[in-house]
């Protein structure tokens, strides 16, 4: 018998949403999507040509589309246009090539404590929505959410979460992570990764290729650019026109059935 909880009582039998059951039901082109991924490369040399401000927006607002959890939304992009700050953050990523020939250079950030805050506009975009919310849905977000995401001042709730988890957890279903600080930012962390793909598929629609970098002194770029030390810069991306030795040799990757398993 399936246990009843918030998540069960949610679902889509409520006034108003029939208008919305048709958004994207019709699409259907895989072709298109398959060359798009295989299109996509990690590109570490770029050309001198610029990139239009209005590709640059429609690729971060198509990131800002991608799943996330709870659509709490906790991500940040921020895209380095003055040059002083830019020098500062290609030196911080060792001056490769892939920063510092971009055309554009776009920080993607996590940052996991702006949830509460997001809660309260989730439940104030309820009020203005142009459909009924449920009253499950009211409560995940004034009630469940922060229960799960509420870890306290140095985590001092960490032991009492675990252990109300591990012992309800051998009655019943139980959320049991996020319980620290570190649980929220990777939390956090998978959000904004889910977009920054989004955002590199995006720039490689457009005939523009990308980066995503990893390689740099995080305390550098924070401090560069003033980032409080609770957010946590997932990765750097770097997009432009693909140069000539930009690709350093073909794509490599291992057998499908050494990640794909079938249980």
């Amino acid at each position: 018998m399936t246990e009843k909880n918030v998540f069960t009582e949610m679902n889509g039998s409520f006034a108003g949403n029939e208008a919305f059951q048709k958004e994207g039901a019709d699409y259907h082109n895989p072709e298109a999507f398959r060359e798009l991924v295989n299109a996509r490369r990690s590109v570490r040399k770029f050309t001198n040509e610029k990139i239009p401000d209005a590709i640059v927006h429609e690729c971060i607002d198509l990131a800002l589309l991608a799943p996330n959890s709870s659509n709490l939304q906790t991500w940040e992009f921020y895209r380095i246009v003055t040059p002083e700050l830019k020098d500062q953050i290609v030196r911080a990523s060792f001056s490769q090539p892939a920063a510092a020939t971009a055309a554009e250079l776009i920080v993607c950030v996590a940052n996991p404590k702006s949830w509460r805050e997001h809660c309260r506009q989730m439940l104030a975009y309820f009020d203005s929505l142009p459909v009924e919310t449920p009253k499950s849905a009211r409560l995940y977000y004034s009630r469940l959410a922060p229960f799960v995401y509420t870890v306290g001042f140095l985590n001092v709730l960490t032991p009492f979460k675990w252990l109300f988890n591990t012992v309800a957890g051998l009655f019943r279903v139980v959320p049991r992570e996020p319980i620290s600080q570190h649980g929220l930012d990777l939390w956090s962390v998978k959000s904004c990764a889910l977009a920054c793909e989004n955002l590199m598929l995006a720039f490689r629609a457009h005939g523009y290729d990308t980066c995503p970098m990893e390689g740099y002194d995080s305390h550098k770029v924070k401090k560069a650019m003033k980032l409080s030390c609770s957010k946590k810069i997932v990765m750097i991306v770097g997009a432009g026109k693909r140069a000539d030795g930009g690709l350093y040799g073909p794509r490599i990757r291992f057998p499908r059935e050494q990640f794909v398993k079938t249980l």
